[in-house]
């Protein structure tokens, strides 16, 4: 699965400059891209919706939470994690697992990212982004998970079907699988949706189709010119 680590994600910078906040539980928020990598959605910086303010607890664990991203944003990893399980221990929260996944997909460790989100998801079930981080780690894994991160797409692009780059995170890695025709389904909601590159997949996959149709109808045809030369040879011999 070589050519798969070569894929990028297609994410917007300024997108993700945009859309930082978290909004439980529909919408965890956005990653910056670093191409040709494949990266994550990013962190969560605002109060977990599902979260009450009125519960000191709640807001303990929200001000462990804003003192972690400070950190992450910094790149100081240690005390983001130590700042996010502290926020877990006082109360738990979607935002919390999922800034603590973003932080061990950041060291590398796609193991704990992987149950990082997962856990994320636990609370937060409507949240296409953590399943979108959690194909990325997939495909960095070693052995790479094609077969999980595409699961993980398809449930992305379900819970947000107007994202254009889910869909084309998804064709990225069908394609990548040898399951054309349905990365070509998906990098025409890309295309649909207002990433212009997927034009160019959408033409490489028609012609990835278009060979593989021709290769079959050669090897029928070989396969009946050999009949033919065999009962040839049968009568000849009779």
């Amino acid at each position: 699965m070589s050519r798969l680590m070569q894929v990028a994600f297609m994410r917007s910078a300024a997108l993700a400059r945009a859309r930082v906040a978290y909004a439980a539980p529909r919408a965890l928020p956005r990653a910056v891209v670093t191409a040709p990598q494949w990266c994550m959605r990013t962190y969560a910086t605002e109060r977990d919706g599902n979260v009450s303010m009125d519960n000191p607890a709640a807001v303990e664990a929200q001000q462990l939470l804003e003192q972690g991203t400070n950190a992450l944003e910094i790149g100081d990893f240690e005390t983001a994690k130590d700042n996010y399980r502290q926020s877990l221990n006082v109360h738990e929260s979607a935002s919390a697992h999922y800034n603590l996944g973003v932080v061990y997909y950041q060291e590398q460790d796609l193991e704990n990212a992987i149950k990082s989100w997962t856990e994320a998801l636990r609370l937060a079930p409507e949240s296409p982004d953590a399943h979108t981080n959690i194909a990325s780690a997939y495909i960095m894994s070693k052995p790479s998970r094609p077969d999980l991160a595409i699961s993980h797409l398809r449930t992305a692009s379900e819970q947000s079907p107007d994202d254009p780059e889910i869909h084309f995170n998804l064709a990225a890695v069908l394609e990548a699988c040898e399951q054309i025709e349905d990365a070509m389904r998906s990098y025409k909601a890309a295309y649909d949706g207002g990433i212009e590159r997927a034009n160019q997949n959408i033409r490489n996959c028609a012609a990835k189709l278009a060979a593989a149709r021709l290769a079959v109808e050669n090897e029928k045809k070989e396969r009946a010119e050999k009949v033919l030369d065999e009962a040839s040879e049968s009568v000849k011999n009779s």
